[in-house]
Formats: structure tokens, C-alpha cells, sequence
């Protein structure tokens, strides 16, 4: 491990963005690495672009880009993505629910892993969301052959190269350890904490989701059997 980015996408979250980089930078000094953060701002109506303007004139590690339009969580990961130099990607959501206390024992399994995600065992959201989520899960291992039990846990570390060789298309990020897997990562799955919502309010319906997820899956599923699978056995190039 060389250098580690902090890949963030941030959609009106201006209360938390200030103690999230806190809180993150507190982990990161004791890690011992060299490390970056890219916020991705995707069109905030709130003054979240504000607090990121803030937070990269007091430290050059901190750099963001700020959409025009909003694109979605799946932009904001693949333009974080391509903007990074770090060997060892970590995404996070910006609304301080996963704890950044999680990143040193997910690091330790990074090695023998290309990809370790998170799984919040222990939700600290509404019975419907946790329902829903158990239902989209299942329904996404069922037709991807994967045994990932939480692929909308945010709180994932992985091979820089690896992620920014995956071209993402809108709704995709919930599937980072199977297009991973398409990569020729090796993926482990780990219990993280889960913390209560503090300020701002979800992004997202459990309707929206689910229609949305419905098609995704679909797109994968010929994504898989379509993937182009070869070894070379002798070259002259």
C-alpha cells in the first residue's frame, strides 16, 4: 500500500461534511500512509460546496469537484474514481452513518483481498428500509450468484487500479463487488458499524429503489455472461 483515496460523493449534506473530514483525517494520521480526499458534489442545493471550498483551502490533501447537474451516486463514484491516484481506494457516504473506525481492521484483510465491503449488520434504519434492502439483496445474489449480504453498504476498501478499470453506469454501484469480482478481485465481506442518521435527511424510496434495482440487476446479469474471458498461452507482441 502506497497512498490512500478517500472517495466521497456528497448530496446536501453541509452539517456533517465538517466533522466527517475530521473524523476520517483523525484515522487516516494513524494509518501511517499518504492519503487524499475527493468529494464529489453532486449539484447540493444546500452549502455543501461552500464547506468543500473551505476544507480544500485549509488542506491541500482535500480536492473536490462539483457537478453541474445532478447524476446520481454512481457518477459521483466513477468521476471520484478517475480523479484519484491512490493504489487503495475507500468510499464512504458522507452522512456520517458508517464510522470510520471500521477502516483499520478492513485494512488489515486488504492483500489477501482486492475488495473488502462493509455489512451493516446492525441497521440503524426504519424497519421498511431494512426490509426493503433485505429483499433487493437477496434478489441481487439470486440473479448474480453473489452472497453479498449488504451491496448498498457504502463503506468498502479496494485495488485503485481494479475500480478505475470499471466502466459504472447509473444504479451500478450497488453492485462494486460483483463488477470487482468481473475485474478479477477477490472479495470479502465484513460486519461494520452502523450509526443513527444525525442530520440531513436519505436520499432515497424504497419505490425508487426498487423499479430502479429491478432493471440494474438485468443489466448485470447480461453483464456477467457476457464477460470476455481469456488466457493468453503464447505472445509475440
Amino acid at each position: 500500500m502506497q497512498k490512500i483515496s478517500f472517495v466521497i460523493p456528497v448530496y446536501n449534506e453541509e452539517d456533517n461534511l465538517e466533522s466527517l473530514y475530521r473524523e476520517v483525517s483523525d484515522i487516516a494520521r494513524k494509518l501511517g500512509w499518504p492519503y487524499e480526499f475527493c468529494f464529489v458534489d453532486d449539484c447540493s442545493s444546500d452549502g455543501s460546496l461552500a464547506v468543500l471550498r473551505r476544507l480544500a483551502e485549509a488542506d491541500q490533501r482535500v480536492r473536490f469537484l462539483g457537478f453541474e447537474s445532478n447524476c446520481g451516486q454512481s457518477a459521483a463514484l466513477y468521476a471520484g474514481f478517475q480523479h484519484t491516484t491512490g493504489d487503495v481506494v475507500i468510499t464512504m457516504d458522507a452522512d456520517l452513518q458508517n464510522d470510520p473506525a471500521d477502516i483499520p481492521a478492513m485494512l488489515n484483510h486488504y492483500g489477501d483481498y482486492e475488495m473488502v465491503t462493509g455489512w451493516r449488520h446492525s441497521r440503524q434504519d426504519t424497519l421498511s428500509k431494512k426490509l426493503a434492502s433485505r429483499v433487493g439483496n437477496s434478489f441481487r445474489n439470486l440473479m448474480t450468484s453473489e452472497t453479498i449480504h449488504d451491496t448498498g453498504c457504502s463503506l468498502k476498501v479496494m485495488n485503485g487500479d481494479m475500480v478505475r478499470r470499471i466502466k459504472m453506469f447509473r444504479g451500478l454501484h450497488r453492485f462494486l463487488p460483483t463488477l470487482m469480482r468481473l475485474e478479477g478481485a477477490r472479495v470479502l465481506e465484513v460486519k461494520v458499524n452502523h450509526r443513527a442518521r444525525m442530520h440531513g435527511v436519505s436520499k432515497y424510496n424504497n419505490l425508487q429503489r426498487g423499479i430502479e434495482g429491478f432493471f440494474d440487476v438485468l443489466a448485470v446479469r447480461w453483464m456477467i455472461r457476457k464477460h470476455l474471458k481469456f488466457k493468453i498461452r503464447q505472445s509475440h507482441v
